[in-house]
């Protein structure tokens, strides 16, 4: 039950949550998009559990899948008309200020579609369907996993031969290569021990797992209003580094983990009543669809918060939750 719940969820938040779709579009999607979205962050779990990796291989490994995703699946990073005829022609014409020639993408669209991709389609969804659920829940089988590769090789196959075949070698060699190091990365990891902490959610120097919440909602938020130039890709990386170190050194409990996660949907939630969706619709289906994804939100993360435990959460060594 947990495998379809993150499936689900982790193919809603890739396109849903911030509005990208309408309701009525919930179904297509999942059929169409499932098996990309939700098969990656199944299996990248999977190998991060399984391997006592925990959040940092977690985060490595959405990293790289998103770099798949955006550079050779869908190949939207090398394609510069692959907004065009949506709701966003004009941010994929807002790229072109932080365009790099030498392999011919824009480092803004970059870093939108590869952080997105971690937030949205892996690290969000993983956090709040883990805290929903109970941590000796078995494993998925290993013809499970077999099952999930096949389904996503063949949703990405069936994706990049919709997509136009923009890339050229060059382009799918330094994509590779960079693939290559996170990976490599993932596999050397080796977590350390988790802090213990039993102040009932606070973090070490006592910080409540709300503020650090607070934290990341803020940086969110922020990042808006930094523009689509150099400057404004130099401060949404910059804000970036800064928070990661906010939450290795105060995320030590489940609280923590679902709160700076959980910022995220949130913050995604609020984009989508100020983000127009792929395809023109009804000013009243997108509200409702708005209202519905953030009330889902609220649902998902408050009903659990109030029965999260504040027993450490494995970060940032990145161990399996326990639980007293």
């Amino acid at each position: 039950m947990r495998v379809v719940a993150l499936w689900v969820l982790a193919t809603w938040c890739a396109e849903c949550v911030w509005g990208g779709f309408t309701v009525v579009d919930y179904p297509v999607v999942l059929l169409f998009l499932g098996p990309l979205y939700g098969s990656v962050a199944v299996l990248i779990r999977e190998v991060a559990r399984r391997r006592g990796g925990g959040w940092p291989v977690m985060v490595l490994l959405a990293v790289a899948s998103g770099l798949v995703q955006a550079g050779l699946v869908d190949q939207s990073l090398f394609d510069r008309s692959a907004l065009e005829g949506t709701g966003f022609a004009e941010a994929g014409r807002e790229a072109a200020a932080t365009w790099v020639p030498a392999l011919g993408f824009s480092a803004g669209q970059l870093f939108e579609f590869v952080s997105g991709h971690v937030w949205w389609s892996v690290c969000a969804p993983i956090a709040v369907v883990e805290a929903w659920s109970a941590p000796e829940v078995r494993r998925v089988s290993w013809r499970g996993v077999a099952g999930l590769v096949v389904l996503y090789v063949l949703a990405s196959l069936v994706n990049w031969s919709d997509s136009g075949r923009v890339v050229s070698g060059s382009q799918v060699a330094a994509v590779l290569v960079v693939v290559a190091g996170l990976v490599a990365a993932a596999s050397w990891w080796r977590p350390s021990p988790p802090a213990v902490t039993s102040d009932h959610g606070r973090g070490r120097g006592g910080v409540p797992a709300l503020w650090l919440g607070v934290v990341v909602l803020a940086a969110h938020v922020g990042s808006w209003f930094y523009g689509s130039g150099w400057a404004g890709l130099g401060l949404r990386v910059v804000t970036v580094l800064v928070v990661g170190v906010l939450v290795v050194r105060w995320a030590v409990s489940e609280r923590h983990v679902l709160a700076g996660w959980g910022a995220g949907l949130v913050a995604g939630a609020g984009v989508a009543f100020l983000a127009p969706p792929y395809a023109a619709a009804a000013s009243w289906l997108m509200v409702v669809s708005d209202v519905f994804g953030a009330v889902l939100v609220g649902v998902l993360l408050w009903g659990r918060w109030s029965r999260s435990s504040p027993v450490p959460a494995g970060l940032p060594g990145g161990g399996p939750r326990c639980r007293r």
